[in-house]
């Protein structure tokens, strides 16, 4: 697995990669320093399988950064890591293609559960997204534990649980990522107006009319997502 590290902290970068080391194998953590240094390694390296980036970069706002990361490299996840962490701040990320968003603030332990979440194809945010979110939850409720999700017996969700079908389960795990209904149809060979109808469906399961709230509703189920993708 390859993930690149964007912050323009040397040692913030390093500890990352510490931490994402004994959690898969093997592990490439590429990293860099400013957005271009980023968009470099991006152009060169062709199979980057996840993005953390910082929104304090210098050059470029991180918004900025994460917007364009997200027109250039859709097909790549995108993670915000930042000490910026009020609602408005992580649901405008969301809102900008970000798949999830852990605080600078975390504990060591909360990032390592979060990083662990990420790598396994999860969602993750604060737990202050969860309590004031507007998105209603599903049911049946679930608890959360340090803003991992997971049911009442700690076991975290999949989209059968939810009664997606395996193509609902395609859709909505590239909808999480940000990715629009071409993007998806091209990914997936489908058309435009079956990704939708797709679409339609998985926010009716998720009872969610949005994908910013499909992104806080998958965090609060920590939904997992097992399959790989499959072709028509």
């Amino acid at each position: 697995m390859k993930v690149l590290l964007i912050d323009d902290h040397p040692l913030f970068r390093e500890g990352i990669a510490l931490l994402l080391r004994p959690l898969v194998q093997p592990l490439e953590a590429l990293q860099a320093g400013s957005f271009e240094e980023a968009r470099g390694l991006l152009n060169d390296e062709a199979d980057v399988d996840l993005i953390l980036i910082d929104l304090g970069l210098p050059g470029v706002s991180g918004m900025e950064g994460l917007l364009n990361l997200r027109a250039d490299f859709p097909a790549v996840p995108v993670v915000v890591v930042s000490a910026n962490d009020d609602r408005e701040t992580v649901l405008a990320t969301l809102d900008a293609g970000a798949m999830g968003f852990i605080p600078k603030s975390s504990t060591p332990q909360v990032m390592i559960a979060a990083l662990r979440l990420i790598l396994d194809h999860g969602i993750y945010l604060p737990p202050k997204v969860f309590m004031s979110s507007q998105a209603p939850a599903p049911a049946p409720a679930v608890m959360v534990h340090d803003g991992v999700g997971g049911d009442a017996a700690g076991r975290r969700r999949t989209a059968a649980d939810l009664g997606l079908t395996a193509r609902q389960e395609d859709v909505l795990h590239l909808l999480l990522q940000g990715m629009s209904a071409k993007l998806i149809g091209r990914r997936l060979d489908l058309s435009i107006s079956t990704v939708k109808a797709h679409t339609t469906a998985v926010l009716r399961a998720l009872n969610v009319t949005s994908r910013t709230q499909a992104v806080v509703v998958a965090g609060r189920l920590g939904l997992r997502f097992d399959r790989q993708e499959r072709s028509t």
